[in-house]
């Protein structure tokens, strides 16, 4: 048998180009619904496979028509993703990977947020903004600039398993005086159903002195060109939950992990722990509990100071109290009261707490959200 025979496509474009090309041999295959609880978007009926293949053949032929022109470099030519039509925002997809999923078999909350900062990158590079550091201005660079998430807010109404394959779209704009804002809206590329949002502020700092710096009007002008026109949020909604002040986790703690020490992985080309770091501490000191019987639907991070790589972190989680909430069967024998009613179907919210071991110094406050897991 030759080498050729055994070669197998190696990135997203080879597989997605593979499965165009297999749908004339294969049956239309019927895929089974699931059920999410709690979701406030209505999925629409779900495409054949035969019609999505075709999207996503036409999609792969404009990627080679752009790799037959040489335009862009080859990362450019090999992505599946480009800025949208008018230019003001731009849209990917990925294929989840098996290293991607966890223990329910669907992609992590950790997964998720990488995607979102990829696509972030990826949109602010398709505009020429510079690869060293995330998305820095020409401005930015000249006078050692970089952004820092201050707050991030995720919600996800249904997680994409193991070779599902999602579409993000993402735009940035003005946040006042002293930073940015950037959303996210996250489908599953075969229904158009959305399974997710997000949202996040990031401020100004100085990569020298690492302290915060006002957003000056030469990098206002720089970047708010490839910003939408009118205000477009990915939660229009009045008192939506990422709008929540989150209150401090006093101690003692319900549940903790100590000792929590960075890898020289967790380290990003900013030279301080990734924000999707944080993310993973924040649930090591969930109880088991809850994570055998719940999935997170939503979690809230607030960012308060810069954990460098020789830093000892503390987690520190709690139930929420909320009044008229009863405690969930799970958490009975415990002094604190989850949020859980039956009104909230099996919801239950936590505070969170990241603080430097020793000091006590805060790094970050976060609020999750969890619903009841669901048979598949």
């Amino acid at each position: 048998m030759s080498v050729s025979m055994l070669k197998a496509p190696c990135n997203a474009a080879d597989q997605l180009q593979a499965l165009a090309q297999c749908r004339a041999h294969a049956a239309p295959l019927r895929l089974p619904r699931r059920r999410i609880s709690g979701v406030s978007f209505s999925a629409p009926p779900r495409a054949p496979v035969v019609a999505v293949l075709d999207r996503v053949a036409a999609a792969d032929g404009e990627q080679s028509r752009l790799a037959a022109a040489g335009s862009g470099n080859l990362a450019d030519r090999l992505r599946l993703g480009s800025l949208t039509e008018d230019r003001l925002s731009y849209k990917e997809r990925f294929i989840v990977r098996c290293y991607e999923v966890g223990i329910n078999k669907t992609a992590t909350v950790e997964t998720i947020a990488n995607l979102l900062q990829e696509v972030g990158c990826n949109h602010a590079q398709s505009v020429g903004f510079s690869t060293d550091g995330f998305a820095t201005t020409h401005t930015m660079r000249k006078l050692h600039l970089i952004w820092v998430t201050a707050r991030m807010h995720i919600e996800i109404y249904k997680y994409p398993a193991w070779s599902d394959v999602i579409e993000i779209e993402t735009w940035c704009q003005g946040e006042g005086r002293i930073g940015t804002r950037r959303d996210w809206i996250l489908k599953d590329y075969a229904t158009g159903q959305v399974i997710g949002r997000a949202t996040s502020k990031w401020v100004m700092m100085n990569q020298d002195t690492r302290r915060l710096q006002k957003v000056s009007d030469d990098v206002r002008d720089e970047y708010l060109i490839y910003c939408p026109r009118e205000l477009r949020l990915a939660f229009p909604e009045e008192n939506n939950s990422s709008l929540r002040k989150i209150s401090k986790l006093e101690d003692p703690s319900q549940y903790y992990r100590l000792g929590l020490v960075p890898r020289r992985a967790d380290l990003d080309m900013n030279q301080h722990v990734n924000n999707v770091t944080y993310i993973g501490w924040v649930l090591e000191s969930m109880p088991q509990e809850i994570i055998d019987t719940h999935e997170l639907q939503t979690i809230t991070l607030d960012y308060r100071r810069e954990c460098q790589h020789d830093d000892i972190v503390d987690s520190l989680t709690s139930p929420e109290p909320t009044e008229d909430a009863k405690t969930i069967p799970e958490l009975q024998g415990t002094n604190g009261s989850a949020t859980a009613t039956k009104g909230q179907q099996d919801c239950c919210q936590f505070l969170h707490l990241l603080r430097l071991s020793g000091e006590g110094l805060e790094i970050n406050r976060g609020r999750t959200e969890w619903r009841k897991k669901t048979a598949r």
